[in-house]
């Protein structure tokens, strides 16, 4: 039996194979390891790119529709939906099968033999206090696997995963947090490690508190989004009728980036011209309905992603927004961001609270703290996380190839 990891996640997927008794993850685009998580259907070719590839197109202006964190309509009522393509609709059921599929192949192809069996990763919770819709996601996600040609599916934590990872280079008991924020969740786990423990099959001894919250990367996107860029587009702006503001839920949507499809159907655009006639401030909303008529919106949100990533080296920057409007620029202050998104990363910092004592356990009993997933970089986030174990040590994991990783090495304990 061939067998794999996979880590797919919102913003990034890797996928990982055994070579003799350590894990690797195969190139999936080029020599890169990692593949965006993007779908980009090219109307005039009829055929659709992936990853990088899928972006280079978008950016490039080529007629077609992209699509990017897809994994975050998993239980929601999204994935039963379907979104318009040129003059045909498809389901996102179907959206993931080709995006899954292509990743299968790709990583079939760098390993040289079939896959047949799969650890598929998954955050400890797809929605919030819905165990209903949470498993309604895992066996959504696990019908596309077999639909894609696994015969063998099932499923580890991600924070579990990145902490059999981790255990790798451990070299004594320790009692870790595994902190894993990406793009979709926040995941924690508290885990028992050790050199004398990985051998294990069965480790569910060792797991002393898992849980996490519906919070990660493109939840801060779309509040920097809200706060920096969307009011240049008439967010929050004046309507002619006194005490009236422009509908909030346009702006809404396009800060996030599994409903920007959504924005670009006539029956939408008609709307956004009857916001303008009665707006106080047409002008701006006039942007907007450039932005949904030019299908401009994922432009924008990557823009908005970038800002997100400078602003943890710099206080301010300015991006220009002049693709829009002539001279038009967006300026981004770290200041306002981290006020924007102070109760994210203080739902994050609750959240550790609330896994400690699951676990039984006060600070002082964490003797490392494993950071993976992109946006444990943010420093507000950082700062959430360390607080709350000021004494633990500190280990930095591979922001994106950890889970993956950690998800290969369960494959060899179930399936070898």
């Amino acid at each position: 039996m061939s067998y794999c990891g996979l880590d797919f996640g919102t913003s990034n997927t890797t996928l990982g194979v055994a070579t003799g008794n350590a894990a690797r993850l195969v190139a999936l685009e080029d020599d890169e390891t990692t593949l965006p998580s993007a779908i980009f259907f090219d109307f005039a070719a009829a055929r659709p790119a992936f990853g990088r590839a899928a972006i280079d197109a978008y950016a490039k202006g080529t007629d077609g529709r992209l699509m990017r964190s897809l994994k975050s309509v998993l239980g929601t009522d999204l994935i039963d939906q379907d979104t318009l393509l040129d003059r045909h609709r498809i389901g996102f059921r179907d959206v993931l099968k080709r995006l899954l599929g292509e990743i299968k192949a790709r990583a079939e192809q760098a390993a040289g033999q079939p896959l047949d069996a799969v650890v598929h990763g998954r955050p400890v919770h797809f929605v919030d206090g819905d165990e209903a819709a949470d498993r309604r996601a895992e066996d959504a996600l696990a019908e596309i696997a077999r639909a894609i040609g696994f015969r063998h599916v099932s499923f580890q934590f991600e924070p579990i995963a990145a902490a059999l990872d981790y255990e790798q280079q451990v070299g004594a008991e320790e009692v870790a947090l595994i902190a894993d924020i990406g793009g979709g969740t926040s995941d924690f786990s508290i885990v028992r490690l050790g050199p004398d423990r990985r051998r294990a099959a069965d480790r569910a001894g060792d797991i002393l508190a898992n849980d996490g919250i519906r919070i990660g990367g493109t939840d801060f996107d779309r509040l920097l989004s809200l706060k920096s860029a969307m009011p240049h587009l008439g967010y929050q702006s004046a309507m002619k009728k006194r005490g009236l503001l422009a509908p909030n839920g346009y702006f809404t949507d396009l800060s996030t980036w599994a409903k920007i499809n959504f924005l670009y159907t006539p029956k939408v655009m008609a709307e956004i011209r009857q916001v303008q006639r009665e707006s106080a401030r047409p002008d701006l909303i006039a942007r907007l309905a450039h932005v949904l008529e030019d299908h401009l919106g994922h432009r924008l949100a990557m823009l908005v992603e970038r800002a997100k990533i400078g602003l943890s080296e710099s206080e301010r920057l300015d991006q220009a927004l002049g693709w829009i409007e002539p001279g038009l620029v967006a300026g981004f202050a770290r200041g306002e961001f981290e006020t924007a998104t102070a109760e994210l990363s203080g739902g994050i910092a609750g959240m550790i609270r609330r896994c400690l004592a699951d676990a039984g356990l006060s600070p002082a009993k964490i003797d490392a703290v494993f950071l993976t997933g992109g946006s444990t970089l943010l420093p507000n986030v950082r700062r959430a996380i360390l607080g709350e174990l000021p004494d633990s040590r500190i280990v930095e994991g591979d922001k994106f190839g950890s889970v993956g990783l950690g998800l290969t090495l369960e494959s060899m304990l179930r399936y070898r």
